[in-house]
């Protein structure tokens, strides 16, 4: 086993508690936190059991702590791209508003400069900057890609 302490290869690690994380950790790191439980020597993982009384589920009943698998977020959110009138849209929405660039820029906490290059096209706005916009003018600066033919 790895010590998530130091990195070192350990026969055997310790549970310790460290300002709220549980970390499993060596013999000589054992003293950087509270230690939790007594030594735990590697085994082979033993077979996950059905729990009673939660038809559909395997595996211990829930601890409270968060899992910690890994997953690609990329695949859960629909692919979107800018739409291509899309400083056009955020021209007329501030116009429809009565709002000079300046005040625009204010009220996202950016810069006049920023606002009239978003507007004239010619600088793609990082996708902080999309939201806020969309969210401060109520429009939507993103579309689904089309098809490919």
């Amino acid at each position: 086993m790895i010590c998530e302490m130091c990195g070192k290869e350990a026969a055997s690690t310790h549970r310790i508690e460290v300002e709220g994380s549980v970390l499993r950790v060596c013999e000589s790191c054992r003293h950087f936190g509270t230690l939790l439980d007594p030594l735990i020597a590697p085994a082979a993982p033993a077979p996950m059991a059905r729990s009673p009384g939660r038809a559909g589920t395997s595996g211990p009943p829930p601890t409270g702590r968060r899992r910690t698998e890994e997953r690609d977020v990329f695949t859960e959110i629909p692919e979107m791209e800018l739409a291509a009138d899309w400083g056009r849209r955020i021209r007329q929405a501030r116009e429809a508003r009565n709002w000079t660039p300046e005040e625009l820029g204010k009220r996202l906490n950016e810069k006049k400069s920023l606002v009239l290059k978003l507007e004239s096209g010619s600088f793609r706005p990082p996708d902080s900057t999309i939201r806020k916009v969309e969210t401060l003018l109520r429009i939507r600066l993103r579309a689904e890609p089309a098809p490919a033919t």
